[in-house]
């Protein structure tokens, strides 16, 4: 995880002045102390720059390693080295710059200043090791994230390869039983089947589309629905003119209409209205297919087929939902009821 490069100017501009700021710290206190001012500056600039160098080889080296207590423990006694030998070594290189006298407080002073050392070291390595911690677990949660995303799509090409082979097995069984007996109904259907799957096939499963296009693709579908099932079907549509432009994922009707005219037409003998209704409600779209069903040879959980477990698990995936498709019996007619949330 890198700064911008503006966060990065403003950050190298802090440590530049809080070094400079240490330093006049520290020659503050040697000159209270009673070293002339001369020797004190040397001391402390010297310091500040065998320390900032220290402290950049301290940050840099650190991002190499994973935050673990075992790195922790091995920076802290690294770090004590360290400190060690770069008071040993501002002392030896502080000896030509100074006067006999103060080398010996410098000498006399070591183990005090070993430790102020140490423990700058183990400030500045404390929040690299954070920060790498922190990167570590914002990687970790985007490759989660990203796997679950595979998965999630992984599973919905699988519901839709479940969804699509079965109506056009039923299909492709339906023109063979009209082409002996009615070639140009067969001839009709081949065509309509052509024309629903090249418009489906254009649209993948992450696809929003405007319900205007999808009630377009879901025509395609009753036409040859109608051919199967001659008169007995009749599909009804109302929708809010102003529900036209809302967004729903593709192909999301078809099997709620196909599960519909399964659960509707192969119990009952007369004809069959089939209906949907669309409109607004607040910032969700609702959908609601509406089908009869036969008290007698139907219980009242027959309906709920794999097209709407499909569905209902697909809805899930994509809007990490499960209230989205709700169905209920009212008076001998299935409902199945879909809402869309719309992006604000």
């Amino acid at each position: 995880m890198s700064l911008p490069a503006l966060n990065r100017s403003w950050a190298i501009g802090l440590l530049i002045l809080g070094w400079m700021v240490w330093t006049a710290i520290w020659a503050a206190i040697l000159t209270e102390a009673g070293w002339p001012w001369r020797p004190a500056l040397t001391d402390a600039a010297l310091q500040s720059i065998t320390l900032a160098m220290a402290c950049y080889a301290t940050h840099s080296s650190l991002h190499f390693f994973r935050p673990t207590a075992r790195v922790a423990l091995l920076t802290a006694s690294l770090t004590a080295v360290c400190a060690y030998g770069l008071v040993q070594v501002h002392i030896h290189t502080l000896g030509p710059l100074v006067e006999a006298d103060y080398l010996g407080f410098c000498e006399r002073t070591m183990w005090p200043r070993v430790v102020v050392v140490w423990l700058l070291l183990v400030l500045t390595a404390i929040p690299t090791l954070l920060w790498a911690q922190i990167t570590d677990q914002h990687e970790t949660a985007a490759a989660l994230k990203e796997t679950e995303k595979l998965a999630r799509e992984a599973e919905l090409n699988t519901l839709r390869q479940q969804l699509q082979p079965h109506f056009i097995f039923n299909s492709l069984n339906s023109i063979t039983a009209l082409v002996g007996t009615q070639p140009e109904k067969a001839r009709t259907m081949v065509h309509q089947l052509s024309d629903f799957l090249r418009s489906s096939l254009r649209k993948d499963d992450k696809t929003l589309v405007p319900l205007r296009d999808e009630l377009h693709i879901l025509q395609l579908y009753l036409e040859i629905e109608k051919v199967r099932f001659g008169h007995r079907l009749d599909a009804t549509q109302t929708c809010d003119p102003d529900c036209l432009e809302l967004q729903l994922p593709a192909l999301l009707l078809q099997p709620i209409m196909e599960n519909a005219i399964k659960y509707g037409l192969y119990d009952m003998t007369d004809n069959v209205v089939i209906a949907l209704e669309a409109r607004r409600l607040g910032n969700e779209l609702e959908l609601v297919v509406k089908n009869p069903y036969d008290p007698a040879t139907s219980d009242s959980r027959k309906g709920t087929g794999f097209g709407l477990r499909a569905v209902s698990r697909r809805l899930y995936l994509l809007y990490g939902r499960n209230d989205l498709l709700q169905t209920h019996n009212e008076k001998n007619v299935f409902i199945a009821t879909v809402r869309i949330p719309q992006s604000v």
